[in-house]
């Protein structure tokens, strides 16, 4: 299946299921947002990364405009549906001051490894401890999937959209959990060294050494 989409091209990677509170200031994208909101269609977020707009992205809905100020900015709540490919990217569209792009969706397959996801949750986890950091998930651990914890395990941006190319649950469960054990090894040693350093100058109460 492909269609036509207007888009809005973002530096941040936005997951199917997510919800996103945005400020709408450009002039373009009030038009796109109004449009949207009044004719219930969803748009396109495409992540920006080093400044170039990549072609798999995620299609949104607009749930609400929260907010409208004087000078016609906008704060809208705004839920991901699904991950999209551009084909064809429309810079100039009649009487419109965004852009579009012809998409298609292709198959994501959500079936994934319930053992595997709940070792992931348990390794966030205890990443969050060790970054002495406190996050709830919005949904029942038996409930999330990987779209649900991608943001909080401490992917870069560049990262979080390798994981939004994987159209496999499995395969997504899998870079999630590569991701987690290289970097929780190198979080806790961090710890350990700022702990040394924290030492480091203080009085100690050391006993000496007797048997000389």
């Amino acid at each position: 299946m492909t269609n036509f989409i207007p888009i809005f091209p973002l530096g941040i990677v936005v997951y199917p299921g997510e919800q996103l509170n945005l400020h709408i200031f450009e002039p373009q994208y009030k038009q796109l947002i109004t449009e949207c909101f009044e004719t219930k269609k969803p748009f396109g977020i495409p992540p920006v990364i080093d400044n170039k707009m990549n072609e798999t992205g995620t299609l949104v809905k607009v749930l609400e405009i929260t907010t409208v100020y004087d000078d016609g900015k906008m704060d809208i709540k705004t839920e991901g549906l699904e991950v999209f490919t551009v084909l064809e990217l429309i810079k100039e569209l009649p009487e419109k001051l965004y852009s579009g792009a012809i998409v298609s969706y292709p198959e994501n397959i959500e079936m994934g490894n319930k053992v595997l996801m709940q070792n992931i949750v348990a390794a966030i986890r205890e990443l969050h401890k060790l970054l002495k950091i406190s996050k709830e998930f919005k949904k029942p651990d038996a409930a999330l999937w990987s779209y649900d914890v991608a943001h909080h395990a401490g992917l870069s941006l560049a990262e979080e959209y390798e994981l939004l190319q994987l159209l496999h649950e499995l395969q997504r469960q899998e870079y999630l959990k590569r991701h987690l054990k290289k970097v929780i090894p190198v979080i806790a040693e961090m710890e350990t060294l700022k702990e040394r350093v924290q030492l480091n100058g203080h009085f100690k109460n050391l006993k000496g050494f007797d048997n000389l």
